[in-house]
């Protein structure tokens, strides 16, 4: 009864942020459903998160590489947001790059990312300014040496984008160990479908 209600809850929630958001963020990738979910007060509030909560989050598989035709959405050669105009990447093929990650999670839980998917903040994918949509990369906190592979399904960060070059999903920021600080200093690098992440 109690896992069933909870389950109510949950989607009582996740329905109404979906009512309320409007624009388009980011998505995709291998999801977690149901009661292995974690409650939707511990993906705003790091306090309340429980240990049961992060251990499901931590069993979420990072997607394998593969080849994937371009998204129908969010690869024109070029692009302008807040005035940058922004270029993207033919290939994603030997990107490798260190700045600064951020994450995102609850209020952009169901928006529509530039690659047309749904944004999840439970999947295992993440933002870039310029890498095709979608391509797979290899994300590396530079801080604890923790490290996930990512599906690239939108674009951003478009916040501070001289430092920060990635926006993750909750689940990664989770995997990741930056969900408290917000931020984490990290290399990027692109794995085409012949390629092994490093650890």
């Amino acid at each position: 009864m109690e896992g069933t209600l909870r389950l109510i809850l949950i989607g009582m929630v996740t329905a109404a942020s979906a009512c309320t958001m409007i624009g388009s963020p980011e998505l995709g990738g291998p999801l977690i459903t149901g009661a292995e979910r974690p409650s939707a007060e511990a993906t705003t509030d790091p306090e309340t998160t429980t240990d049961t909560d992060v251990a499901a989050l931590e069993r979420v598989p990072d997607p394998v590489p593969r080849a994937e035709p371009p998204s129908r959405s969010g690869n024109m050669a070029q692009y302008e947001q807040f005035g940058v105009t922004y270029r993207v990447l033919d290939s994603s093929e030997d990107y490798d790059e260190r700045g600064v990650a951020s994450w995102y999670g609850e209020p952009f839980h169901g928006r529509q990312t530039s690659s047309g998917e749904t944004y999840d903040m439970y999947a295992m994918t993440a933002a870039h300014r310029s890498l095709p949509l979608p391509s797979y990369v290899e994300v590396t906190n530079l801080a604890n040496g923790q490290s996930v592979v990512l599906r690239v399904t939108d674009r951003g960060p478009f916040h501070d984008p001289d430092r920060r070059i990635i926006d993750v999903s909750y689940t990664a920021a989770v995997k990741l160990g930056m969900v408290g600080t917000g931020t984490a200093p990290v290399r990027v690098r692109a794995l085409e479908p012949w390629q092994r992440r490093t650890r």
